[in-house]
């Protein structure tokens, strides 16, 4: 290597020299420039070094970044429109937020190895449906716009027949909607042909043309509006309605359920996730049932196991983009799992009461404030209100208000020159009243008498007893159990140990990239100077931030030979979308409407069609050859046939089959010629970032998931980040954003709520490319490269690979062939996927891109002894399999079908197999060491489909309902 053994890089690589040789010898190589010589082809290999920096240790970046961060200015912000200061109990700070074994899991898919985290996200949607009163939710999406926009185009689809007969397109959205909110919505709805019309919420009209309206309750001035009338007109009207509302104000204002919504939608940050200069935060989608199978994004559903027990799953998965392709009305990938569990877990710590007391505080400080500027002779406008309040002044007094506030070292939310709107949250205290009394008193010439303590324990209701709650909400036990911290901390634990997470073994997920999420990289966004910044501060109080994403944006450009990036698409699905309307709005410019054919190989992610077709484009699938590459002949007849309307090739590389295509650059070559544009799915990045680039490939866009090669944690599903690189001719239409200036001089309108995404895990790429440097990040690229080698060569003799390049390698990824196990044996590769867990380990991605079969990549991470550790249980399994069809194992009763085996199977008095208990459990000796116990057997999915149960309920009601 070509660092110390004592540099971040060392520390982050697993080989160590010694290994290194090892796995070279085996492979039949002299040195690990010789195998990259082999792999990645002479062509497109870059000339020169990237030009990132030396790296720096630990102690070194964590300095740096303390003196970045020091350029923050944490004002106390009451801006409000969305984001919120919040508490975050310090029992979920250390034991989720700040835990490896919450933070490194992966996406719930296999649900026997999963079930802590299905349960926090059970929890985290019995809250949300709780709360705004509707029957069905999902385990959370990215931020509360994008969700709006979900909403919006969903019930476009689910338009009724008269609905459609009439062609009905337009979305009405009142104008007191958040300002982000509408921009998405917009974005959005363009390439969708829905026509977006923004309406004060009471001229707003249920025209034949109309098939659903957004409104926020309470709005962006905080005006909590009775809308139970306006509901009745709309329904009698066949128009759905469509809410944007705020978890917490719901603890004391009449549920949207209630009062007519099909949808109800918003933001969990406020559960205790810090702003953190805009996310990541767990938004939340609810709805009626008639909507459950377009619902997008996950649910979490009851269902049983083997035995009977009851058991969570990720159910009715056959809506989801991965499955429905172009068909999909969403092409959401990303959920926001780690923070949906932090916002169940501050439910489940405060539980009913404690919930009710922290809105009830809120609300009577924002009576108390009020009333004080109302007797001061100030114009307070609101009249039902929950947390904010809305103030009219003439432009001359909000200009001395806003440079008294700054003085002060406050943020209020200037609305217009006018109008002025505060927000108060759980973090708000008497002394921050008094301090805002005196702003207003500077600025007025007024004298305002303090606050006191007293004044503020006296329960306020300021809103219309038509808004007032009075149903029920967290009944449940599991928020009424844990309230004291050893409790809470004993329940976290018993969740975390259920699941198994990179903290016991190496996850080995092909394009989805489980590598190390260093502590040093994650330590910093628990810092106050980051975690406590609003998205919408003025610019100079966010010169910390900027100085992050200015030298993120120059380093990911330099790795991906772009001329500049967008942060703004928080997960990799938002990036591909962004990516193609960057595309889309650059052909409109140039006057060429009509291209909108997108050329996508057979072997794409499922997110590629969706996401293209959300952005109005055709789908044309391009076949593969044998060997898995795109079949060039194909690709160029199709390219000139739709040479008059290609928009672009959407293309994965290496290719998703795990091989350098040698052909790549004769193929983008051959869309510029037809007039497209080249987007490259940044999925497997991890085996080019200092080899080769997307830019000197000849990509004109590429989308990076910095989840993957830029190691911010899956957290159990989410959180993601998914910003674009793009050519110098397509700068100008990044994403722009009506709150502060960001993308180019011909921006498309926002694709995310917040104006970098989520800003706060920045932090982890940023750092991840600080400590490596220039020479630590292209070694971890070549290590990619010979763990995956060195696995192929170990496993080829037990399994098929079906894929490699042309000297018999691979790139980061491999493909392992099953297909003949279910002709010898009846062993499906879902079975193998379940009897890994019985060795301790998670399984490749199953059956993508090729059916039947399993994608392994091991990443730069792990280190010899767990790469041969994963080697012993894939060869053991394959021995198992060769036993059955000998014929030496029962066809139905063996260790593979049966899979996985719990402890309470394998302790059991009343043991029933043809095989031993031993073979069982203990398939591979390391296990005798260490053994991870599934805490539950096989999962029935499709009784859980048949009997969706997706809230918490007593456990004798799941055994009644799932047995039923």
């Amino acid at each position: 290597m070509a660092h110390n053994k004592y540099s971040f890089a060392a520390r982050h690589i697993g080989p160590s020299e010694k290994e290194t040789n090892e796995m070279l010898k085996y492979i039949g190589v002299n040195s690990l420039d010789e195998l990259i010589d082999q792999t990645v082809p002479e062509q497109i290999r870059l000339k020169n070094k990237l030009k990132t920096g030396t790296g720096l240790s630990e102690y070194e970046y964590l300095k740096h970044l303390k003196a970045v961060g020091a350029k923050n200015k944490v004002f106390k912000s009451y801006i409000g429109q969305g984001y919120y200061g919040t508490i975050t109990p310090p029992v979920i700070q250390r034991n989720v937020l700040e835990n490896p074994g919450w933070y490194t899991a992966y996406t719930p898919y296999q649900a026997e190895i999963a079930q802590g985290r299905l349960e926090g996200l059970l929890n985290f949607q019995t809250v949300v449906m709780d709360l705004t009163g509707m029957p069905i939710a999902n385990a959370s999406l990215l931020d509360e716009a994008t969700a709006a926009s979900e909403a919006m185009t969903m019930l476009y689809g689910s338009r009724s027949k008269e609905k459609t007969a009439a062609k009905a397109n337009v979305f009405v959205v009142a104008d007191d909607v958040f300002p982000q909110t509408i921009d998405v919505v917009i974005t959005r709805a363009n390439p969708l042909g829905i026509e977006v019309k923004i309406v004060p919420q009471a001229d707003i009209k249920f025209d034949a043309n109309v098939f659903g309206v957004l409104l926020q309750y309470p709005n962006r001035y905080g005006s909590a509006n009775d809308y139970a009338a306006f509901a009745e007109k709309a329904k009698a009207a066949g128009v759905f309605i469509a809410v944007a509302t705020d978890l917490l104000s719901l603890a004391l204002l009449k549920a949207p359920g209630e009062w007519g919504a099909d949808v109800v939608v918003g933001n969990s940050q406020r559960f205790g996730v810090p702003m953190g200069y805009g996310g990541p935060h767990a938004a939340f989608f609810a709805c009626k049932e008639d909507f459950k199978r377009l619902i997008p994004g996950r649910i979490i559903g009851v269902s049983i196991d083997a035995s009977g027990k009851p058991a969570l799953r990720m159910a009715l998965q056959t809506r989801e983009q991965h499955i429905r392709r172009d068909k999909a009305t969403s092409n959401i990938c990303t959920a926001q799992a780690l923070l949906a569990i932090m916002a169940s877990m501050y439910a489940v710590y405060h539980g009913h009461d404690g919930i009710q007391n922290i809105a009830q505080t809120v609300h009577n400080k924002t009576v108390a404030l009020a009333k004080k500027l109302t007797a001061a002779g100030l114009a307070v406008k609101s009249q039902s209100y929950f947390d904010t309040i809305h103030l009219t002044f003439d432009k001359a007094f909000v200009s001395t208000l806003k440079a008294k506030a700054i003085a002060a070292g406050i943020n209020l939310n200037y609305a217009s020159e006018a109008d002025v709107t505060i927000s108060l949250d759980e973090t708000t205290s008497t002394t921050d009243l008094n301090n805002l009394l005196d702003v207003f008193a500077a600025a007025s010439g007024k004298t305002i008498s303090k606050l006191t303590d007293e004044e503020l324990t006296k329960n306020e209701s300021s809103y219309a007893g038509g808004v007032k709650r009075n149903t029920p909400y967290l009944q449940h036990p599991v928020f009424n159990t844990y309230h004291s911290e050893s409790e809470m901390m004993r329940y976290i634990k018993r969740l975390e140990n259920k699941d198994l997470s990179l903290v016991h073994s190496m996850i080995s997920l092909g394009s989805c990239t489980m590598k190390l999420n260093a502590a040093a990289e994650l330590l910093p966004i628990t810092w106050p100077e980051f975690a406590n910044i609003h998205p919408f501060v003025p610019f100079d109080q966010a010169q910390g931030y900027a100085e992050i994403i200015s030298e993120l944006n120059k380093d990911l450009s330099e790795i991906t030979g772009f001329a500049a990036m967008s942060m703004q698409p928080n997960s990799g699905a938002q990036g591909e979308y962004a990516g193609l309307m960057v595309i889309r709005a650059y052909h409109m410019s140039r006057g060429d409407m009509n291209r909108t054919v997108a050329l996508i190989p057979s072997s794409a992610h499922g997110t590629n069609p969706a996401s293209a077709a959300l952005a109005g484009m055709q789908i044309v699938v391009v076949k593969c050859d044998e060997h898995g590459n795109i079949d060039v002949a194909d690709l160029k007849a199709k390219a000139e046939q739709h040479k008059e309307k290609l928009s672009c090739l959407m293309v994965t590389y290496p290719s998703t089959h795990g091989v350098f295509e040698e052909s790549i650059k004769e193929i983008t070559a051959i869309i510029h010629a037809n007039g497209g544009q080249v987007y490259m799915d940044g999925a497997n990045m991890n085996a080019q970032v200092g080899l080769t680039s997307p830019g000197s490939i000849g990509a004109d866009v590429c989308h990076l998931n910095l989840h993957k090669t830029f190691a911010i944690p899956h957290g159990g599903g989410g959180p993601g980040m998914g910003p674009i690189g793009v050519a110098a001719h397509l700068v100008d239409f990044l994403p722009g954003h009506v709150s502060v200036k960001t993308g180019g001089n011909k921006a498309i309108n926002a694709v995310s709520a917040a104006p970098y995404g989520s800003s706060l895990i920045l932090l982890i790429s940023y750092g991840y490319i600080k400590m490596l440097g220039s020479d630590g990040l292209t070694n971890a690229t070549k290590y990619a490269i010979l763990n995956a080698n060195y696995m192929k060569e170990k496993l080829k003799s037990s399994y098929s690979i079906l894929y490699t390049g042309k000297n018999d390698r691979c790139a980061h990824e491999m493909i392992l062939d099953c297909r003949e196990f279910k002709r010898t044996a009846h062993v499906e590769v879902a079975d193998i996927a379940k009897r890994l867990m019985d060795y301790g380990f998670h399984a490749p991605t199953v059956a993508f891109p090729v059916v039947d079969t399993l994608m392994v990549e091991p990443t730069e991470s792990e280190g010899k002894a767990e790469l041969d550790r994963f080697c012993e249980a894939m060869i053991n399994i394959r021995k198992e399999i060769d036993l059955i069809a000998a014929g030496k194992a029962d066809m139905v009763d063996n260790v593979i079908k049966n899979a996985p085996h719990t402890a309470d199977e394998i302790m059991a008095d009343d043991w029933k197999h043809a095989y031993t208990r031993s073979a069982a459990a203990y398939g591979a000796s390391y296990l005798k060491e260490f053994k991870f116990w599934p805490s539950v057997s096989r999962i029935d999915n499709a009784h859980g489909d048949r009997n969706l149960v997706c809230s918490c309920l007593p456990i004798e009601s799941y055994v009644e309902t799932t047995v039923a």
